[in-house]
């Protein structure tokens, strides 16, 4: 429905391994390809209270397996901490995926890190913004996020974070009308 609506925006879906076959994750990334999808970020997702199997797959060997699939028509991501233990990450970077997708970021600092370690081996990153909003305060307790670096100055937050990493992925879960009219006069 997305696509059809809006044909020139790009699309990443996510894609939860956890409770899948290869047979079924190598179907839904066909189907992406074939909706003209944009990529698709590879987890291991939270156990669904409707399916509580645990299938075993890994991200980081999903993305490996499905590079010879895909040759190249979808992009393949991976999520990253926002503060990573390089060391711990290896088997990620070395599946290779277009890029990584951070979890919530709460300074320049973070992603300048990741900039700076991941971007010169050809990754791209994309990191995640929580709108710092009373009715997101929630998510940001849940995730121990510490938005006071940014919250009286979110605009800037986000252009500096695009400057240093030429892409963003804002999310506010519980006030979307709060980040839709923050944004409407943005401009980076």
């Amino acid at each position: 429905i997305i696509r059809k609506k809006f044909p020139d925006m790009k699309i990443t879906i996510s894609l939860r391994v956890r409770d899948k076959e290869i047979s079924e994750v190598e179907r839904i990334v066909k189907n992406a390809i074939d909706l003209k999808l944009n990529g698709v970020l590879v987890l291991q997702g939270d156990p669904s209270p409707d399916n509580p199997k645990n299938s075993g797959l890994i991200p980081s060997q999903v993305v490996k397996h499905l590079k010879e699939l895909v040759d190249g028509k979808i992009d393949l991501f991976l999520s990253l901490p926002a503060n990573p233990n390089f060391d711990k990450i290896k088997k990620k970077i070395d599946a290779k995926p277009t890029g990584f997708i951070t979890q919530v970021i709460g300074s320049e600092e973070q992603v300048a890190r990741l900039v700076e370690k991941l971007k010169p081996l050809g990754f791209r990153i994309i990191p995640i913004l929580l709108y710092p909003s009373e009715k997101n305060q929630k998510s940001a307790d849940f995730l121990k996020l510490d938005w006071s670096n940014y919250q009286n100055r979110f605009l800037d937050f986000v252009r500096d974070v695009h400057n240093l990493s030429d892409d963003v992925l804002i999310t506010s879960p519980s006030d979307f009308n709060g980040i839709k009219k923050e944004l409407e006069n943005f401009k980076l």
